[in-house]
C-alpha cells in the first residue's frame, strides 16, 4: 500500500472528479489520503471531506499565500480544531518567498504560530518552504529550542542543507512528482542522502504531476504511483520495498491515522 499524505481534494480542479479520483487512488494501491487545509477558515470544507470517506484524512492550517488574511486564527484555535478525530496533522503553514503572496512578516507570525500548535497537540507540522531555505532552517533551529515537535518538509525542492538541517532536527522529508522530472538530478541527489526512515512521498493534486504525466492537469492521488517507483530507484530498492518504507514512516508521523487491520485469507 502507498500513502498520499499530502494532496488537496477541496480544490476546484478535484471537487467535480471526487469520486472517480479516488476510485483511481484505490485501483492504484493507495490506501490512505490526507487532504490539507491551505484555509483555516475553510476547514469546515476540508473536514467534511475526510468525515465522508474512511480512507481520508486531513490537516488544519493557513497556507503561508493565506498568512496575513488569518492572523486572527490563534494557536488555540488550531489545538482545539486539532481535537477532531479526521485532523492528523497542522498545516499547511512556512515560508513562501518565490510568490511573497503574504508580507513575509505575516508569513512568520503564522508559522510560528503552526510550530506551536504541533508542539501541543503532538500532531506533525507540514512545512512549506519555498525558496526559504536559510529563515526556515533558522525558525526551525530557534523554535525547536522551546521544545521538540514533529514535521514533514513537503513537496521538497530546496537545497541539501535544509535536508541534513531538517533530518539532524528529526523531520521527515517528503517527495513529490519534482523528483521525476528530468532536470531534477540535484533533487535526486538529496533523496539518496535522506534516511529510509524519514522518507515520505506524495502528490500536492491538483499539482506537480509526475512523468510521464508532467502537464497533465489535475494531477490526482493515484499518480503517487510514478513518484514512488522514482524514489525506489534512487535508493536502490524495489517498488514495494519502498511502498512498505514510506508507510511505515507515515504511520510513526501520523500516529493519530490508525494503521489498516490486515484481512486474513482463511
Amino acid at each position: 500500500m502507498l500513502v498520499d499524505h499530502h494532496c488537496h481534494l477541496d480544490f476546484p480542479d478535484l471537487v467535480t472528479l471526487r469520486e472517480g479520483v479516488l476510485a483511481r487512488a484505490k485501483a492504484a494501491g493507495v490506501g490512505l489520503l490526507v487532504t490539507v487545509c491551505t484555509r483555516v477558515k475553510r476547514f469546515a470544507e476540508v473536514v467534511a471531506i475526510a468525515e465522508t470517506y474512511p480512507q481520508v484524512y486531513c490537516t488544519v492550517g493557513t497556507h503561508p499565500h493565506h498568512a496575513h488574511e488569518e492572523l486572527d486564527i490563534t494557536t488555540e484555535h488550531l489545538v482545539r480544531f486539532a481535537k477532531h478525530k479526521k485532523v492528523v496533522a497542522i498545516g499547511e503553514a512556512g515560508l513562501d518567498y518565490h510568490y511573497d503572496m503574504s508580507p513575509r512578516e505575516a508569513q512568520e507570525q503564522g508559522f510560528r504560530t503552526h510550530i506551536a500548535a504541533a508542539r501541543i497537540t503532538g500532531l506533525p507540522l507540514v512545512i512549506h518552504a519555498r525558496e526559504a531555505d536559510e529563515r526556515v532552517g533558522q525558525i526551525l533551529i530557534e523554535e525547536m529550542a522551546k521544545g521538540k515537535f514533529t514535521a514533514v518538509l513537503h513537496c521538497y525542492t530546496s537545497g541539501m542543507d535544509l535536508a541534513k538541517l531538517g533530518v539532524g532536527l528529526g523531520l521527515y522529508v517528503s517527495f513529490s512528482g519534482v523528483l521525476t522530472f528530468k532536470k531534477s538530478d540535484d533533487l535526486r541527489a538529496i533523496a539518496t542522502f535522506v534516511p529510509m526512515d524519514r522518507l515520505l512521498v506524495e502528490t500536492d493534486a491538483p499539482y506537480l504531476a509526475p512523468e510521464p504525466f508532467r502537464g497533465r492537469k489535475p494531477n490526482e492521488p493515484s499518480l503517487v504511483v510514478h513518484t514512488a517507483n522514482a524514489l525506489a530507484k534512487v535508493k536502490g530498492i524495489t517498488s514495494a520495498e519502498l511502498a512498505t518504507i514510506t508507510t511505515d514512516n507515515f504511520h510513526r508521523l501520523y500516529s493519530k491515522v490508525p494503521r489498516p487491520v490486515a484481512v486474513s485469507a482463511d
